[in-house]
Parts: structure tokens; sequence; C-alpha cells
């Protein structure tokens, strides 16, 4: 059985376009990289975007990537935790990104149906949605699971063990770690395979190499995982690491 672990990873650096490992997904990184310089240039033809993935396959990154990289004011995260006032049309506001769809109220999702009309009335401005599933299998309101499959629907593809393997050892690397094989391997096979996780254990085992002042080997993961407040991170929930997406530097996503 996999193991689960609760992690303090103080504060994770922000979700940027640089820190998303795109593997299979690099034409929906490219399109929303470029996506606000293209609707400062003139009309866009594609202004709606719908994003879905599974937990911890990078939503939420994307998501936040979009608004931490486009100019102050110009980009609005909202998201079950937002009050209404978040999901209203405002034309100083370029950029939506609207997460976990499948998780809004029912008030949200009349805001956010409302605001997708608004959207497509204003050529200047664009909306990125994120949810669990495809338009089609979507939990909302009929009129808001229409709107959206208005636009461009992107599935974001789980990274293969191998390109996850590839992940750590670069996360390794800019940390000044050289990474033996049978880590990320040990990681894959006995811990969560979401990357955030992942990601989240690399960094507490980091911390842990500092502190031992010894290399990051399977041995010293074995040794973090014997001292006596591991059965508390073994017994932990998913919800230990931050919502993030494949990630190649950071925990985030």
């Amino acid at each position: 059985m996999l193991r689960q672990l609760t992690l303090d990873l103080g504060t994770p650096p922000p979700s940027t376009f640089d820190n998303f490992f795109a593997g299979a997904n690099a034409e929906l990184v490219t399109r929303l990289r470029e996506l606000d310089n293209a609707l400062a240039a003139g009309p866009v033809a594609d202004r709606t975007f719908y994003i879905w993935g599974e937990a911890g396959s990078g939503r939420t990154h994307l998501l936040q990537a979009l608004v931490h990289e486009a100019p102050p004011g110009h980009a609005r995260y909202a998201g079950p935790q937002s009050s209404l006032a978040a999901f209203t049309f405002d034309p100083r506001v370029a950029l939506y990104a609207i997460d976990d769809c499948d998780a809004l109220s029912a008030a949200q999702q009349i805001a956010v149906f409302n605001l997708f009309n608004e959207v497509r009335a204003h050529p200047t401005s664009a909306l990125v949605a994120a949810g669990n599933a495809p338009p089609i299998g979507m939990t909302v309101r009929e009129d808001l699971r229409t709107r959206l499959g208005w636009g461009l629907v992107f599935h974001l593809a789980p990274l293969p063990d191998e390109d996850k393997a590839a992940v750590l050892k670069h996360a390794a690397r800019e940390r000044g770690i050289m990474l033996a094989d049978d880590v990320p391997a040990y990681l894959l096979t006995h811990f969560r395979r979401d990357m955030p996780s992942l990601m989240a254990l690399l960094d507490a085992l980091d911390r842990f190499s500092l502190e031992q002042k010894r290399a990051v080997t399977l041995p010293l993961l074995r040794t973090m995982l014997a001292k006596p407040d591991a059965d508390e991170r073994r017994a932990a929930s998913a919800s230990s690491a931050s919502p993030a997406a494949s990630s190649k530097i950071g925990p985030h996503g």
C-alpha cells in the first residue's frame, strides 16, 4: 500500500510556466503563455479554454502561472473559495482563471455562466477554466457545462514514470543534489505518484539531508522515514502537498 505523507513545506515558490514540466502538454502551455500578449496584439480566435485532469496533474499550477505572469491587475484567479464578486466581469481584467469548476456552488456556477457570456462579448478578454472531468462528465448546471465545452478543451496528460523520475532529478540538480537512480524509483513505487506529493517529499528529504549533513541517498530516505514522527507523516492525507502541477522545480502546481 502506498504511503501518504504530511510535510511542512513553508512558502512554496510561485507557480510559473518555466517551472512546469510540460511533457505531452506543450501545446497547451504554449497557448497559455502567449495568451495575454495575443489579446493585446489584436483579435484572438480562441479565447475560452477548459483544462481537465486528475488531482495533482497541474491544473491549478497552470492557472496560477497565467495570473502570476500577467501584468498586475490584468488577470484574476477564482475558485470555490472565492466570493461571488471574484466572478464578476471587469473590463480592466483581460484574463480570468476559474479553478475547480466541479466544486463551485450553485451561485458560483451561475456567476461563471454569466462571466462566460461577458467574455464572449468582449474580444479583448479570455477565460481559462479547469476541472476534474471533461465537460460532458461535469456535475454542474447544463448551461455551464455547455459553456465549458464552447472553446478549446485540453486533457492535462499525466507524466509517465520515466518523466516523473526526470523531473525529480532535475529538481534535485536545481538544489545542488545529485540524485541516485534508486531514489526516484523507490519514491514511485512506495508513495503517492502525483507530482505535488513527490516534489513535497523531495523537499523534505533535501531539508533532512542538510540537517543530517549527509548525501541524499536511499538509505537516508529510509532513515528519515524511520524517525519517530514518521508514523504521523505516513498517516497524512493527500492535502498535505499544495495543489500543484507537474513541476520541474517547485512542489506546487
